[in-house]
This record gives structure tokens, sequence and C-alpha cells, in this order.
């Protein structure tokens, strides 16, 4: 289902669940792991010691394996924003079981896409799906199922896995009309070792703070999975995200570190009260997912007296450049390769060979990282795509100077970035076609302002028929989530093309 992309000389015995929260749990059980809070006052609605989360992991690891799965399943996460999506996921992991994170958001059309392509031998759901057009039939579990393994499972001991076994499979946008799986290594938690430092400067006294759902691979990895392998508190706030209420949160959990995407950072410095007092236990924030403008950070720290710091990511091997307390910003780059890391910058037009500093091209990481995926879930074809002898280059274009900063100059693909998320523009036309009205239609990314992306769709209509944005909107919002539905719709009368019949998605914004 996967080639791999790097066979390494040595495949030594790693459980990632064991190495997040099993050292902890034996050396610091009584110690809080997991705070959830849910309401704006700010009271812990769950509170997990290392040794109560360890015991529901293994739990939820015992009777996955009980209901008769076994190494490399997949178990697909589809629940509500709560502690048993994470119990789960980390529970899949340490059964030796490969978890599958997905959006509650997808609609039941995308779901199914997932659970079809990623055969998944278990979904986790927190609604029904209508399995009438599987090619087989999974185990099906509810909230109140999976509630009762986290309690009442057969409590194992971690799976013997090794580094490369796989872990974890995540679907993200591609190039093609359906998101494709990027399958992650048991190793992946070690590849994440550069950001401890290189972007955290994280220690195991913090509590991070993160403001994304259990359901984010950003949560699930910042949120969670680092913290834990450091022997600190992770806090989770599954409330009402009005952004006035972020420092409030931020002073009553005692939170020192705060991890957000750009946007909400710019709404709190909007909407919430940021005087001298306020957050006394913040040291910085850590912000990613979406390209900030260049204000956001002098702002913040004028507002706050503290430093935001950003990181460059991708899904196939999580942040790997970045700022940091001790890795000053440059302006106009996102930072340097975190330490560990080989980076470097390729032509554009296919050559394997390093281009000089000041060079504009492809950023591209070593195929040795320990954080690269495995390989992309059924697509060998894309996966050629990215590789230059012993480099991957996942389609992000920079320049790098003298002194190894990086700026990122956006994405050698037409992928959109909108309001963090990473959106293809073909899957979101795949759908808009369907409608009897639209002849055609072109997506791309369209700035409604200077700091904010959103995706646009620009639509031809069929002879003698008529369409309303509205009803576009409508269309879209039953069969997508709610990130991928277009926010610009625009009628045009056709679509700029190429000699060769390409849509110029860079055009599309002047039409």
């Amino acid at each position: 289902m996967y080639t791999p992309l790097f066979v390494p000389a040595a495949n030594p015995p790693f459980n990632t669940a064991r190495y997040c929260i099993g050292r902890a749990a034996a050396a610091t059980p009584e110690k809080p792991a997991l705070i959830v809070v849910a309401d704006a006052a700010a009271e812990p609605s769950e509170a997990w010691t290392y040794a109560a989360l360890e015991d529901a992991v293994l739990r939820t690891a015992g009777a996955l394996r009980a209901l008769g799965l076994t190494p490399g399943d997949r178990v697909m996460i589809r629940l509500d924003n709560t502690s048993a999506y994470a119990i789960l996921f980390f529970g899949a992991i340490a059964a030796g079981l490969v978890a599958l994170p997905a959006s509650s958001q997808l609609t039941g059309r995308e779901a199914m896409f997932l659970l079809e392509d990623s055969g998944a031998a278990l979904i986790a759901c927190a609604s029904s799906l209508d399995a009438s057009s599987l090619a087989h039939a999974p185990i099906v579990l509810s909230p109140d199922d999976v509630a009762r393994m986290m309690r009442e499972g057969p409590r194992i001991d971690y799976a013997p896995t090794h580094a490369e076994d796989p872990a974890f499979l995540i679907y993200t946008s591609g190039t093609t009309a359906h998101p494709k799986g990027v399958l992650h290594a048991q190793r992946a938690a070690l590849g994440r070792r550069p950001m401890y430092q290189g972007w955290y400067g994280i220690t195991p006294d913090d509590r991070v703070l993160h403001a994304g759902a259990f359901n984010w691979t950003f949560t699930l990895g910042v949120g969670l999975t680092d913290p834990w392998a450091n022997g600190a508190t992770a806090l989770i706030y599954v409330g009402e995200k009005d952004p006035a209420l972020w420092p409030r949160l931020i002073e009553r959990t005692e939170a020192t570190l705060f991890a957000g995407v750009p946007g909400l950072m710019r709404q709190i410095l909007k909407y919430a009260d940021l005087s001298s007092s306020a957050m006394p236990t913040l040291r910085h924030g850590l912000i990613a997912g979406e390209a900030p403008p260049a204000s956001l950070f002098d702002e913040w720290t004028a507002r706050t007296g503290r430093h935001l710091h950003e990181a460059l990511g991708m899904s196939e091997i999580s942040t790997y450049i970045s700022t940091a307390p001790s890795v000053p910003r440059r302006p106009g780059t996102v930072g340097k390769a975190q330490a560990g890391r080989r980076v470097t910058i390729l032509p554009i037009d296919g050559s394997d060979e390093p281009l000089p500093p000041d060079s504009e091209g492809l950023i591209a990481v070593h195929r040795s990282d320990p954080g690269l995926m495995l390989g992309y879930w059924n697509r060998p074809d894309e996966q050629s795509e990215v590789l230059r002898g012993d480099w991957f280059a996942g389609g992000d274009i920079g320049r790098m100077d003298i002194d190894g900063y990086i700026a990122h100059l956006g994405r050698n693909n037409e992928i959109i970035k909108a309001l963090g998320y990473r959106v293809s523009p073909m899957e979101v036309e795949a759908v808009l076609a369907t409608h009897p009205a639209i002849a055609e239609v072109a997506c791309a990314e369209v700035t409604v302002r200077t700091d904010v992306h959103v995706v646009g769709a620009f639509i031809v209509l069929k002879p003698n028929t008529q369409l309303d944005a509205s009803a576009v909107g409508a269309f879209a919002r039953e069969r997508l989530a709610a990130y991928k539905c277009p926010r610009e719709i625009r009628f045009v009368d056709a679509l700029p093309r190429t000699v060769n019949g390409k849509i110029k998605r860079a055009a599309l914004i002047h039409s």
C-alpha cells in the first residue's frame, strides 16, 4: 500500500505511545498529564495524571486487540472534541495498530472516501454513516463504546513495535480530486525532537495550552505528543472559541506556552483585553499552519511583552524550520532548519544539486530525517514526484541566506492555504462540477484582506441556467467540510487557460 522513502540500516524497537506516555507514567505517575477545560471559568472538566492516562490508553489498546484487530490494521477516528479522541489515537498506536485521525467536520461522502481508501478495519464515529457502498464492513464504535473501552478494556502492555513500523495515517489535500494518505512510522515521535528546543524551548515544568481541537494533527503533535514526551502538562480548551477568552484561559490554567494559528493571534489582539498584567505565566507563543502578516510579530510583542515563534511544516514531516528562544526572528524569513535536520534549496527544474545561498528553489529535507513519512498511501506516482536523489521536496518554494535563515515564498503546486487549512482546489472543483447548472469551475486562493486568504470558486454556467452565490454555497456545504467550502464565489464567462488548455489559476483572481 506504500513504498518506503528510505530504508535505514537499523530498525530498533520503538513504540510512540510508550515513548510519549509510558516513560512519564513510570517517572512521575501522579503528575498532571492532561487537563481539559470546557468553559470560560477555566475549571478543569477533566484532569488526567500520567498513571491514569496510561491506564486508559493501555485498556483501550487491549480492547482493540480483543476485537480481533491485528498489527497494521487501520483505526479511523471521527469523534467529537473530547479526550476520548486522543486516548483512542494513542491507544491504537500502543496496540501496534495504525491510527487514522479524521475531522468531525467531514461530510459522510468525505468520510466514506477515507474509510474506503485506507481500508480501515474499524471506525469510531460520533454519528452514523451510510455503509451501503462500502467494499467491506468495518467494526463501528460509538462514543459510548470508546468510553467503556477506556474504563473496562483488558489492559495490555505496549506492542513490541519497531521504529519503521506504521503508527498513524493522516489525509491531506493532494494534487488530485481526493485527499492523499500520508503514512508515518513509530519513529515520527523521535523525528519531533528537534522541535523541543528548535521551536518550543520546552521543559518538564511547562504547561502547554493548544487552541486546536483534538482531531487536528497540529493539536495531536504540538498539543499532546511533545508535551507528554517531555513530561510536561498538556492543556486543551474545548469550549466556545471566543478569542477574547484566551488571555483569561492562559492566566487561569497557568499556561507557559500557547500554540495556535496566526489568525487566532490576530483575533486575540483585536478582541481581547491585553493589559500589562495579562498572562503572567506565559513565556511565549507558537504559531504555524498559515503565513502570518509581518506586522503580527511586533504588534504581539508590543501588546503582550512576549515573542511569537513561527514554524513551517508539512504533513509529510511536521514542522522543520522555525524560530525559537535561541533562534531570533529575522524579518522576511520563517527561521532556520531545526538543529539536527538537513535542509537545502534545490532547483525547481528537477536537479538534486543544492543551490548556493540566496537562490530561489524548492525547500528540501534529507530522506534520512526520522520525522519524514514512510510514504504516500496508495499513491506511488505522487511519491516519485517529490524525491530528488537523497532529498524530499514537498513543493514549498524558498530561499536560504548565508546564515541559514529561510524565506518561504509559497507553493510550487496550487494547494490553497485558507484560514489555516490546506485545501486541494481540484477536490472542491470535483464537487461543484456535479451541480447541474455548472458548466466549468476552477478554484484558487483569494486574498480578501491583507492577511486573510479564502477558497475562491470561479464558475461558468451552462446556457440558459441561473444560479446565485448563496445556492452554490449551500450546495458545497452539503458535500464538503466547512473549511473547504468557497467563501468567495464569482461567475465568469470563461476560465483563463494556457495554450495547452490548462487552467491558469494565478489569472483567476483577475477574471
